[in-house]
């Protein structure tokens, strides 16, 4: 890969600056001949009101903000390898998207700026290397020189390494904050949109699993449509709304592409899912309530989704005793169950280290997880017992 050295101003950068406030990013600048946000690169992330407002204030400063890499797409055609990030603050400031406090704290829009600030900002110089190389070179160079900073996410990369039409028409569709489905999606889906959660969630569920993305992305990356990721993504959120009532925030960020291949043949009623799932939702012993759907769609028999509250050390101690004082004035062990059978532990008196508290009415059958509902087993027939 070729690099060579290059010195900008801030105006000239901003030259024909276009902003897409939309889809939340910088289209162009350079008078029409730099692709701010050529497909591979993630989603602005600085309109925050304290990265871009820091980006203007070290400018007004004199600071440098560090190299900048441009790729050599052809003869006049640029794009930004590096330094997306800063040059749309400074662009979104220039053409008054954002204002930035003075030193009376007074809120300034670049437009009320006195001249000789105005002037500094335009005239600020920047460190650009212009790079030439293959479309493998610049792919690694990327990911390389986003190693610092603010370092980018696993999708973010995937994004990068197959970028084309597919990936473009995915974050169109999914990395836009301004979609109207955004905030019903994320009654179900965890994360940002502009950091490609959402769209990683949609290729998570249609590939089987996150580490299935990458393959799908390479099969599909020059699709014109993205169809099957629409539909199937859609498929398991309409699922989801029809077999679940109400809307609880643990819900967010489930595991629904593999909920959905495992359940959505089942029948259910809405109405009986909502009761258990609010009775669930307010039962003291349930100590995971992300678990509570996946335990309801199962038929409520894997307790360990639950994580049921477990008996304090004194309970187990008091029931220890009180078990074992009785066995060896019976002349029986002092767990019940092998104190029922005929072979050499019907008198074995265990240790409290090799015996398990155990609900004597199991807990998915109504039982508490109170004193009177504790029993001590040997660890074997505790294993055994289950919810039976």
């Amino acid at each position: 890969m070729i690099t060579t050295l290059s010195n900008y101003s801030v105006e000239q950068i901003c030259e024909g600056f276009v902003y897409n406030e939309l889809e939340g990013k910088g289209l162009f600048g350079l008078a029409g001949t730099l692709t701010i946000q050529p497909e591979y690169q993630r989603n602005y992330i600085y309109a925050d009101g304290k990265r871009d407002v820091a980006v203007i204030e070290s400018l007004l400063k004199g600071y440098p903000l560090g190299l900048i890499y441009f790729n050599k797409v052809s003869e006049g055609s640029l794009e930004v390898l590096d330094g997306q990030q800063r040059i749309t603050s400074f662009g979104r400031y220039i053409t008054g998207k954002f204002a930035i406090k003075d030193e009376n704290g007074m809120q300034q829009y670049f437009s009320g700026l006195a001249k000789d600030k105005q002037a500094k900002i335009l005239d600020s110089k920047l460190l650009v290397y212009i790079c030439e190389g293959t479309e493998s070179e610049i792919k690694d160079w990327f990911k390389t020189i986003n190693i610092s900073g603010v370092p980018l996410n696993n999708q973010e990369l995937l994004n990068a390494v197959y970028s084309g039409k597919f990936v473009t028409l995915g974050k169109e569709k999914f990395s836009n904050s301004q979609n109207s489905n955004v905030q019903k999606w994320s009654a179900y889906i965890s994360g940002a949109v502009n950091r490609q959660d959402f769209w990683e969630c949609a290729l998570e569920w249609v590939s089987g699993g996150k580490d299935n993305i990458g393959d799908y992305m390479s099969k599909h990356r020059f699709d014109d449509n993205i169809k099957e990721v629409e539909t199937y993504f859609n498929t398991v959120i309409e699922w989801a709304d029809t077999v679940f009532l109400d809307v609880e925030s643990e819900m967010r960020g489930l595991e629904w592409g593999r909920l959905y291949e495992e359940y959505h043949q089942k029948s259910y009623n809405p109405k009986v899912i909502s009761e258990r799932i609010q009775a669930l939702y307010g039962d003291p012993y349930v100590k995971s309530r992300k678990g509570i759907w996946e335990f309801v769609l199962g038929g409520e028999t894997d307790t360990k989704l639950l994580e049921v509250r477990v008996f304090d050390e004194a309970t187990k101690k008091a029931t220890y005793s009180k078990q074992t004082r009785s066995a060896e004035a019976e002349g029986l062990s002092n767990c019940p169950l092998c104190a029922l059978g005929n072979d050499a532990n019907r008198a074995k008196i265990w240790k409290a280290a090799d015996m398990d508290a155990d609900h004597v009415a199991a807990w998915s059958l109504g039982g508490k997880t109170s004193p009177e509902n504790c029993q001590m087993l040997c660890k074997t027939h505790n294993r055994a017992k289950g919810n039976r």
